[in-house]
């Protein structure tokens, strides 16, 4: 039995149970066609148990379930033993940054808006430092340093990575004028990366409200499996219903729709760095 299921963990368990749903059955009748107890559904279908390759399959086919690319990725995530390089700051950082690292170990293509601040995977040391010396209660010393060296260590990742930010986040000074000036030629030189696309939307966009709030869309192995990521004052929330991911996806589209081109978002990065 898990104490504490990761958030990956918890997705698998959450589909098993959309299937079973879907299908129409209890959790009792689901244990009595694995022949298991009703408990052991219940442990799986919220994380505390896993569950392997042989009992997945046989109750998607109970489920009826046919679509093989899905239940693939199923088994993937239920019999995935990667000890990732985020596990070292277990107990020392909330688990929510761990399950972001997950996150973004197993994306396939990662698609943000940034409205307020610098996107994680961008910041310099000294932005990042900056943004979490803000934080209130005010961290420790050890805290802070954790939390930096986390954040600078995922950004090493190669998966295809859209970002769209505000010119607000470009302006908006989260330390001093030199720490901004670094930021700024830091996202210049990052937007020149094949995997990374960076788009600007100014300030001068005649009617535009859709950048008005954060967001992160991750994509899975296949669609079914694709997480938004909202920020709380709690921790990072994760969002995957069905419905909630086609509106997310179709407001990035149309945020990405009016943003400038990434050629015009580099010369305005480059032109906002000089008048700093």
């Amino acid at each position: 039995m898990r104490r504490e299921p990761t958030a990956r963990q918890l997705r698998l368990a959450t589909e098993l149970r959309r299937l079973r749903e879907a299908a129409g059955l209890t959790a009792r009748q689901a244990a009595a066609l694995l022949g298991v107890s009703p408990a052991q559904i219940t442990h799986i279908e919220s994380g505390l148990a896993g569950v392997s390759e042989k009992r997945l399959r046989r109750l998607a086919s109970h489920y009826a379930c046919t679509n093989e690319e899905f239940i693939d990725a199923l088994v993937s995530m239920a019999t995935d033993r990667t000890q990732g390089w985020w596990e070292e700051y277990r107990g020392s950082l909330p688990t929510s940054f761990l399950d972001l690292s997950e996150l973004d170990h197993h994306a396939t293509f990662r698609r943000e808006v940034a409205v307020l601040f610098v996107p994680g995977l961008l910041q310099t040391e000294n932005y990042a430092r900056a943004v979490f010396s803000s934080r209130v209660p005010e961290l420790t010393s050890e805290e802070l340093e954790l939390r930096v060296q986390h954040r600078m260590a995922r950004q090493v990742f190669a998966f295809p990575y859209t970002v769209v930010i505000h010119e607000a986040a470009l302006r908006i000074r989260v330390s001093d004028r030199a720490a901004s000036q670094a930021q700024l030629a830091r996202l210049t030189e990052l937007s020149e990366a094949e995997h990374i696309t960076l788009r600007v939307v100014p300030f001068d966009l005649d009617g535009f409200s859709r950048a008005s709030s954060t967001m992160t869309y991750v994509d899975g192995p296949v669609p079914k499996l694709d997480t938004v990521v909202r920020d709380a004052p709690h921790g990072s929330v994760f969002i995957d219903s069905e419905a909630q991911l086609n509106a997310y996806r179709t407001r990035f589209h149309k945020v990405e729709g009016v943003a400038l081109d990434p050629e015009r978002s580099r010369d305005f990065i480059h032109q906002l760095t000089k008048e700093l």
